[in-house]
């Protein structure tokens, strides 16, 4: 199930399988629907918590269920899924997909880290002496796929799928890199004990997959407790989900049956997409209106957020791209022009899910700072996203224009 690009717009020597176009359509074809619903959910979010229904939108947040409030539930609970699909999508595509090779992986890799570095370097210059609010500089590194590829399914068959796949595979690096994140700066209070029996789950589900076990239960069951043991030890509890991920075996990848991996991530796809992440949008993306004003958005916490999504991914994801397309390392996707990646390059500054949930854990504890962010991110998503619209919509598809993708 190899997903590389150069495989899908060639000639007829070179198309890609029944089997593999049908699985990027249908991924698309879900991801894009999930993005305009995560939207539906962020907007319903916005307009209820400004709303006479906004005591009670707050207060049901806060409500405790077996310990943990609702909130607590979704960010810690339902989001451990949204990270085993992650996994699963690195360990796929590292594996089979368009990351299966160093070639491949170059223009995604290297613009995935210039859309990390330059967003966070921008928050820290903002917040430079700021020692309360400088924890939130990688909250702007990461791009939210479902959002992006909702905005380019607004634009049809404009967008080269070439495109959606580049955005794909850079999305999915951006959240690695975000898991990484997450592991090394926003871990604090470990439990050794607690610490210890992760490990000793971790082993057994190593173990799992080096035997060849191929159902999926012991692992789910194993995954559950994980998550449990996680939760207790300081270390954030959806990580759970991404080791879970990296454990199940891939199996015979060229039939998604007889592929645990593949057969999971077909399941949990729609449920992710449709559910688990229009929920998350609908319980953080709530923000109170009513005591922020203009001059609010230029406090360094909203603006860090907002200039590190609108500047700092465009400048970061363009400009390393270049540099590795000048340098002969990498090429233009197929039938795409520079103006086309550059829409792209916007687009990756919509940071939604990704931008809020790195937010709640640097500022947990700050529900001001927390509401800061939702505002900074809410702002710097939608400039971007409008900006990589128009940007998209000036171009030509490419097939008019005759573009040649290798610059050289």
């Amino acid at each position: 199930m190899n997903l590389d690009p150069s495989r899908l717009e060639k000639g007829q020597n070179h198309r890609a399988s029944p089997a593999t176009l049908a699985f990027l359509y249908r991924f698309f074809a879900a991801e894009s629907a999930g993005g305009l619903i995560l939207m539906a959910a962020a907007l319903a979010a916005l307009v209820v918590a400004n709303s006479p229904w906004s005591e009670t939108y707050f207060s049901t947040l806060h409500i405790k269920i077996f310990g943990l409030s609702i909130e607590h539930w979704v960010n810690d609970g339902l989001m451990a899924i949204f990270f085993m699909l992650v996994g699963l999508e690195i360990k796929r595509e590292m594996l089979v997909g368009q990351l299966s090779s160093w070639s491949q992986r170059a223009l995604p890799g290297f613009a995935a880290l210039g859309g990390m570095l330059i967003p966070a370097m921008i928050y820290i210059a903002v917040n430079w002496g700021n020692s309360e609010t400088l924890g939130g500089w990688a909250i702007p590194a990461a791009t939210d796929i479902a959002f992006a590829l909702g905005v380019l399914s607004l634009l049809g068959k404009r967008v080269p799928i070439s495109l959606k796949i580049f955005l794909s595979a850079l999305a999915i690096l951006d959240d690695l890199g975000a898991v990484l994140i997450i592991a090394l700066f926003y871990t604090s209070g470990l439990s050794v004990s607690m610490l210890l029996a992760s490990l000793a789950v971790i082993a057994f589900l190593v173990v799992l997959n080096r035997c060849g076990v191929r159902r999926l239960w012991p692992y789910l069951v194993a995954g559950g407790l994980l998550w449990f043991f996680m939760l207790q030890s300081g270390i954030h509890a959806t990580l759970a989900g991404v080791i879970l991920a990296l454990c199940i075996p891939l199996g015979d990848s060229n039939n998604d049956r007889k592929s645990p991996l593949l057969y999971l991530e077909e399941k949990l796809h729609p449920w992710v997409a449709f559910a688990v992440v229009p929920v998350f949008g609908f319980a953080n993306a709530g923000v109170s209106l009513a005591g922020i004003s203009p001059g609010n958005l230029v406090d360094p916490v909203p603006l860090g957020v907002a200039l590190g999504l609108l500047l700092g991914k465009q400048l970061g994801v363009f400009g390393f791209a270049a540099l590795i397309i000048r340098s002969g390392l990498a090429k233009l996707p197929e039938g795409c022009g520079w103006f086309q990646l550059y829409g792209i390059a916007l687009l990756c500054g919509i940071g939604f899910t990704m931008s809020l949930f790195i937010g709640a854990l640097a500022f947990a504890g700050h529900p001001l700072l927390v509401d800061e962010v939702k505002v900074g991110v809410l702002l710097g998503s939608i400039l971007s996203a409008v900006l990589g619209v128009v940007v998209l919509l000036s171009v030509r598809p490419a097939e008019d224009l005759k573009l040649d993708p290798d610059p050289k």
